[in-house]
């Protein structure tokens, strides 16, 4: 199935999955970085190094922080 300009159905829907994709990971990852800012559970000098690890090290240093840092929080 292709439309007179070449592109088709099948790209676009590709397209529009990876680009949900995409969101979704970002969402992921800013909702760690806002709770490794808010967390209670960890303090000071922790506290800086687990926003120093979402923020730099991006999906890999979200999940870690998911993982090993949120379930601190109280």
């Amino acid at each position: 199935m292709e439309s007179s300009n070449g592109v088709s159905i099948i790209g676009i829907l590709i397209g529009l999955f990876a680009l949900g994709v995409a969101l979704a990971l970002f969402i992921f990852w800013l909702w760690m970085l806002i709770h490794a800012l808010s967390n209670k559970g960890i303090g000071g000098s922790e506290k800086v190094a687990w926003v120093l690890v979402v923020f730099f090290g991006s999906l890999i240093g979200a999940a870690v922080y998911f993982f090993v840092g949120k379930p601190k929080g109280g």
